[in-house]
């Protein structure tokens, strides 16, 4: 598989193909959170930033799936949710934002390639990402990926209910 880095200046040449790999995968959803509207919001609200990174991942030219994120910044991610002992303002932290995988791909490893490639390319100590409760083996899969569970998040109103997962992925220096 063929993995490609992008940063914030790439965001507006793979916006479509973003927003194209988010309707293969919620294709049927009937909740407008999860719409391509609503959608478009999150992907120009965090490709704004400029800590921005993403990887997508391609098999013989075609896309399937990508991973992107930006550096943790206190409040506006974990609303409502008390800071975790380990979090302080020296704490580096990677926010795992999406990881998208369209439908043929899912349970091929995929989408542990493309986390494992994007957080690799981080300067940081935790990883955190949030998951949708309604999706138990979700959660299960990240906490087989090290993370855990550190709270509940119901960000938006008609966000879902969140786990809040993080994991450590570098010991501070």
């Amino acid at each position: 598989m063929d993995m490609k880095h992008y940063g914030h200046t790439d965001a507006q040449d793979i916006r479509a193909l973003l927003l194209d790999i988010h309707d293969d995968a919620y294709a049927g959803e009937a909740d407008e959170f999860h719409s391509r509207e609503r959608f478009t919001e999150f992907v120009d609200a965090w490709s704004a930033k400029e800590t921005w990174a993403c990887v997508i991942g391609f098999e013989n030219g075609e896309p399937v799936g990508y991973a992107y994120g930006a550096a943790f910044s206190p409040g506006g991610w974990w609303r409502g949710v008390d800071d975790p002992a380990w979090l302080t303002e020296e704490t580096r932290v990677f926010a795992v934002s999406e990881l998208m995988v369209v439908p043929q791909w899912r349970k091929t490893g995929v989408s542990a390639k493309l986390h494992d490639t994007l957080i690799a390319t981080q300067d940081a100590e935790f990883a955190t990402l949030f998951v949708d409760t309604a999706h138990p083996r979700v959660v299960a899969l990240y906490g087989g990926w090290g993370y855990q569970v550190i709270a509940e998040s119901k960000p938006f109103e008609d966000a879902p209910l969140y786990a809040v997962m993080a994991k450590e992925i570098r010991q501070s220096p």
